[in-house]
């Protein structure tokens, strides 16, 4: 078996096609896997270290609409086209795979245009420009979301798969007691996470600070809070100006960055988060209920309908990033601390739209497309 994936750009395109790659290759025999990816994007370090082959293509990203400036750019980045060509000639995959990023639109239509079949895999409910137009030439399209069905409705339902998005297998396999331990959290308290991405939210930051000196030293909580690289210094800074000793406190735990994810999702009982695709999956595959900020200048607003989609199942609440205060985190948590019940509902119900076996389930998908 032989596979191409491409997706770049962000770690979103970058992370579940590895995911599903890993689990390609424990289902197929005599696997071989090529990722392509472009030089100056994220994937050009992070691929080589997970251990997969990788080679490059020189293009530029599209718009997020259909425009003159798009047919130029398609024009410009012929050079991509062509040695996407000759890169799925000389491999000869049975199957292309494409994740997001605009590096996947030569690779995918290369594969079209030599008849071997491929797919691509949308991880938000809105899809980006590039999967749009990418749709017309796949064979297969696997949704992360089942309300993304109604920005394909020209094609065939058959084509349209909703297999939810892919996770890390250490996301289901790390346990409570596990995260407890590693991360110096009490098994009497709940636990809130509070996560902005890996770089952090400015906004999320700025109004977790009410939210520590209003719950500094209660014995039902405790927050573990991920600030961001860049943010650390000045939250633990100004944690201090407002008096509030972490140290002593004994609930608050702030940290610039986790590597071990998993670990804090597995202890956690409440998340506050962004609304990125992945980030939701593996929230709902471990069933965690979330107050959600989307990411406002996210690329067509695509978190507010990620988020939008947890909400009206009742998994999750929603702010608005230009309503987000510490007054309102500190009442949405106080409700819901106040309400076990409720918690509860929305923790069931963001099991209920949890889908742990994606990576398998597109793995199985691809492995179907090959040619007898």
């Amino acid at each position: 078996m032989r596979m191409i994936i491409s997706g770049g750009g962000t770690g979103g395109h970058i992370y579940p096609a590895i995911t599903i790659a890993r689990e390609i290759a424990k289902l197929a025999e005599h696997c071989e896997i090529l990722f392509v990816g472009t030089k100056q994007g994220l994937e050009a370090d992070i691929i080589p270290k997970e251990g997969f082959d990788f080679t490059t293509i020189e293009v530029r990203g599209l718009e997020r609409k259909l425009s003159w400036k798009n047919v130029q750019t398609l024009f410009n980045t012929a050079g991509g086209v062509w040695k996407s060509i000759r890169i799925v000639k000389a491999f000869k995959p049975d199957v292309v795979i494409g994740t997001g990023g605009y590096v996947c639109g030569p690779v995918l239509l290369s594969a079209s245009l030599l008849k071997i079949p491929s797919m691509i895999q949308e991880q938000n409910v809105i899809p980006g420009i590039t999967n749009k137009i990418l749709a017309r030439f796949v064979d297969k399209i696997a949704i992360g979301y089942q309300e993304a069905r109604g920005y394909f409705t020209e094609y065939k339902p058959e084509q349209i798969i909703f297999t939810g998005n892919p996770i890390r297998p250490e996301v289901m396999s790390a346990t409570r007691e596990e995260g407890q331990a590693a991360l110096g959290l009490s098994s009497a308290r709940l636990t809130l996470l509070v996560v902005g991405g890996s770089r952090g939210a400015r906004s999320i930051n700025n109004a977790m600070l009410g939210v520590h000196k209003h719950f500094s030293g209660n014995k039902r909580i405790q927050i573990l809070h991920v600030t961001g690289q860049n943010e650390y210094n000045s939250i633990v800074g100004n944690n201090k100006q407002a008096g509030i000793d972490i140290s002593s406190d004994g609930n608050i735990i702030i940290k610039p960055y986790l590597y071990n994810m998993p670990l804090a999702l597995a202890a956690a009982d409440l998340a506050i988060f962004r609304a990125g695709a992945v980030g939701l999956a593996e929230l709902t595959a471990r069933g965690i209920p979330a107050i959600l900020v989307p990411y406002p200048y996210a690329a067509e607003n695509h978190q507010e309908f990620n988020a939008q989609a947890l909400a009206k199942q009742g998994a999750a609440c929603v702010i608005a990033d230009k309503e987000l205060s510490s007054a309102i985190l500190i009442d949405t948590i106080e409700r819901l601390l106040d309400n076990p019940e409720a918690l509860a509902d929305m923790a069931k119900k963001s099991k209920e739209l949890g889908r742990p076996q994606a990576a398998e389930t597109i793995a199985r998908l691809a492995l179907s497309l090959k040619k007898p």
